[in-house]
């Protein structure tokens, strides 16, 4: 036998951090294989819908029954949809890119479902289908949702979808582990849809986390980088066979932007050139402003007229979306496309593999439709491929595509990618915005070698400036997207054209809206903090913003009174209160409860703040008829009538100083300091999750006994729900006896951070938000609890009301 010794604080400190590094590995792993999987069945589903249907076009151009082509192709595009749509039922939060959600989530907001199993399967699921179906939507947007929810359930080891499979995994039970956790799952999502690991970091510190430490930096890269090569490492050897050879970096691939060797006055770019790249960033930020402009309005639309509907509506939304997009591409492709001539350096070989290689997928992917031998149809070239391919062509294609082309593809996909987003499928929206600005950078190439006579440029660049534009003008994000393009082009000289361009753009688009996935944060009414506040928002104090109405527990409270405030109100934090009151003499006598408050109070030297006063109210409506005794053997008697009464007596007493106030009644802008705000000793901060957890293990003592006699629970046996507690509804009361107490001092955090009555909103917001604080209460100068504040008070609404409330004031 080997003796078995305790492990020392350090040696669980570093076990803790190991399990941490191998869990942040296994979620990069399994966030690639993710991306591997929507991948495969994405181009398996594409290349046979194009296969069937081009060979029938091909046969129907001579017959005439190209009228067939098209039900083909509609057949296809619906069914994929519809799928899409019904998996959207099943889970609605997964439609949409999911960036807002997480988003919302990484701030501190609590979206329900947002990071189920059930979520992530619906979107994979859903996303290949919205793709393969010819939506104009992409699949990078999703798989950044879909790292998110891997980073989520997988360090629980327990999911809400199996609940029958469970392992005890007792690491990793907080809201803050978890967050952390998510943080390196969206990073990681960015890192396998682009191949950039260091922009999938900055993507998840710049747009996603609202909480971030140094240390959990090295573990986001270490993730991002685990998903980029575990998805490289799998497609390299499905695609070409060659395993561990890295090819193909992320699910969406730039290619090598480089000039032709037989061109020698070609160059990538010249310091000339930056002087339009800006002119494009202007340009890329007035048409975001007016892509989110165009999507606001169709979102409220939606939210006003299709959402309050059946769910069916939202299905034939959807087919009605995908009918139009699949007559739109067949009869442009056949109408509008002109037959350009090929490029004789197309066919030419290349010196590296990877340049044949991109080189034959181009060349692969050119339509020739209605054209004769030698000629293309740029159109469909465009419209008849996945989004890749005809991003790929826009940036590396040598043969020139025809400026009316590019407007009126550009015009078509504008709408009609405006039009996609919102409706319930899984959708992205890096892929579409890539090539509507695509398609805007190769115009105006083609318009300066043909107008202007500037023959020394590159059309990819171009392509890839538009791209940027009008990206950065839709979702507005600069130090990550700038990253993400570097990395996805692998040439470092493109750095600057991208920064100014995105910086520009951004600056365009702010001066008239908020960028796309803000907006439909906006939209859905959810408290999302920005990084700062306005500098005249200074001119408020906390005093000003907090809640005055506070609903408090005692050191010591009976359960009648703990089930009455759970089940009356919704808050999730509750102060813990003493009352200071000079008649404490007059409240001993007869009543223990009394006592060991006010015992407690005597032996604190803890003075902090607490929460509202609708007590009286609340205690009225528990249903003591259901309750019988549970919690201690010895109590075999109920306590004498008269004794009953005296918790109400005294309760109904409390409010005889202030004849103003009721307990159904709001402080009003008449009173006094004094009537607004209860003298209310504050010891500290108890949660809803820990009071239900009590009352659920029954955790109490009896009046006859001292409070040494309540059972104690370990940190391990109060987290041990996480992360869904049970709900004060749903627990059996029959077996609570309403007059045993609980003590809820061992379980209360004795020292959150407060703040004065004085202290500048700016303050209060940084402290809140660099501190991901969810319950901040306003202690004045004795330790008495004057208010408290939530994330609503620090909502941008919300500080203008009270705003234009203090100017109406002076």
């Amino acid at each position: 036998f080997f003796p078995v010794f305790h492990p020392l604080p350090k040696q669980k400190a570093q076990r803790y951090e190991a399990v941490k590094w191998v869990l942040v590995f296994a979620i990069g792993v399994c966030t690639g294989l993710v991306g591997l999987f929507v991948d495969f069945f994405v181009r398996l589903l594409t290349q046979l819908k194009f296969r069937v249907v081009q060979s029938s076009v091909e046969e129907c151009s001579e017959k005439g029954c190209l009228a067939l082509s098209l039900l083909e192709l509609l057949g296809f595009n619906l069914t994929f949809v519809f799928l899409a749509s019904l998996l959207v039922l099943i889970q609605p939060v997964a439609a949409g890119s999911g960036i807002p959600e997480i988003k919302c989530y990484l701030n501190g907001v609590k979206v329900p479902g947002v990071v189920r199993l059930r979520t992530v399967v619906c979107k994979a699921m859903g996303v290949l289908f919205s793709v393969a179906g010819g939506l104009f939507v992409g699949k990078e947007g999703p798989m950044i949702h879909s790292g998110a929810v891997v980073g989520a359930g997988l360090p629980q080891f327990q999911s809400i979808s199996l609940r029958k499979i469970q392992f005890n995994f007792p690491y990793f039970r907080s809201d803050r582990d978890k967050r952390d956790f998510v943080s390196a799952g969206a990073a990681a999502g960015v890192a396998a849809a682009f191949g950039a690991p260091i922009g999938g970091t900055l993507f998840s510190l710049e747009e996603g986390s609202s909480f971030w430490n140094q240390g959990l930096t090295w573990k986001v890269l270490f993730c991002s980088m685990a998903a980029t090569f575990t998805l490289n490492f799998f497609r390299s050897g499905i695609q070409f066979g060659s395993w561990g050879s890295f090819q193909l970096p992320g699910l969406l691939n730039f290619g090598e932007f480089k000039c032709s060797e037989s061109d020698k006055k070609c160059h990538l770019w010249t310091a000339v050139d930056l002087g339009f790249f800006i002119l494009m960033g202007i340009v890329g930020g007035l048409l975001g402003a007016t892509f989110n402009c165009l999507n606001k309005r169709l979102a409220r639309y939606r939210m006003r007229n299709v959402h309050p509907k059946p769910k069916l509506v939202r299905v034939l939304e959807s087919l009605l979306v995908s009918l139009t997009t699949t007559v739109v591409v067949f009869v442009a492709s056949m109408v509008l496309g002109e037959c350009r001539q090929m490029s004789s350096s197309s066919h030419s070989g290349n010196d590296t593999l990877s340049l044949q290689d991109m080189s034959e997928d181009i060349n692969s992917s050119i339509k020739t439709f209605f054209c004769p031998n030698e000629t293309y149809n740029d159109m469909a070239t465009l419209f008849f491929n996945p989004q890749e391919s005809a991003i790929l062509q826009l940036f590396h294609q040598d043969g020139t595509f025809s400026p009316v082309t590019l407007s009126l593809f550009f015009l078509l996909y504008f709408l009609l990618s405006c039009w996609t987003y919102g409706i319930s499928v899984p959708s992205g929206l890096f892929v579409p915005s890539l090539l509507c600005g695509a398609a805007f950078g190769r115009l105006v190439a083609n318009l300066l070698k043909s107008y202007i006579g500037l023959d020394h440029i590159y059309s990819g660049t171009f392509a890839l400036i538009g791209a940027a534009a009008f990206l950065g003008g839709v979702v507005r994000m600069t130090i990550s997207l700038t990253v993400i393009l570097i990395e996805s082009t692998n040439e470092i000289t493109y750095g600057l054209p991208i920064m100014i361009t995105l910086m520009v753009a951004k600056w365009t688009g702010d001066f008239f809206n908020k960028g796309i996935y803000d907006i439909h944060v906006n939209l859905r009414g959810v408290p999302l903090l920005e990084w700062e506040t306005e500098v005249e928002m200074d001119k408020l104090r906390a005093s000003d913003i907090m809640e005055p109405n506070l609903t408090y527990v005692y050191p010591h409270t009976r359960i009648q009174s703990l089930v009455s405030i759970l089940r009356t109100t919704v808050h999730h934090a509750f102060p813990v209160v003493t009352e200071n009151r000079g008649n404490e003499r007059e409240f001993m006598k007869g009543n223990q409860l009394i006592s060991n408050n006010i015992k407690f109070k005597k032996s604190s030297i803890l003075t902090r703040a607490g929460e509202q006063r609708k007590r009286s109210q609340s205690m009225k409506s528990y249903p003591s008829s259901e309750l019988r005794n549970m919690c201690d053997e010895h109590i075999a008697t109920e306590e004498p009538p008269e004794k009953e009464d005296l918790l109400q007596q005294m309760l109904e007493r409390r409010y005889t100083p202030y004849p103003n106030l009721y307990p159904d009644q709001s402080p009003s802008e008449e009173w006094t300091m004094e009537e607004r705000f209860r003298p209310l000793t504050f010891h500290g901060l108890i949660l809803r999750s820990q009071l239900v957890t009590l009352l659920d293990r029954g955790v109490c003592y009896s009046e006859s006994q001292s409070s040494a006699s309540q059972p104690r629970l370990s940190h391990a046996e109060m987290s041990e729900d996480y992360p869904r507690y049970p709900d004060i509804h749903d627990l059996d009361l029959t077996l609570l006896n309403p007059r045993m107490i609980v003590d809820v001092t061992p379980y209360m955090n004795p020292s959150p951070f407060t703040v004065s009555p004085n202290t500048h909103v700016s303050q209060v917001f940084n402290l809140f938000r660099t501190m991901g604080l969810r319950h901040l209460p306003v202690v004045n100068a004795v330790g008495e609890i004057v208010g408290i504040i939530t994330r609503h008070n620090l909502t941008h609404e919300f500080l203008q009301a009270r705003l234009r409330q203090h100017y109406q004031t002076i």
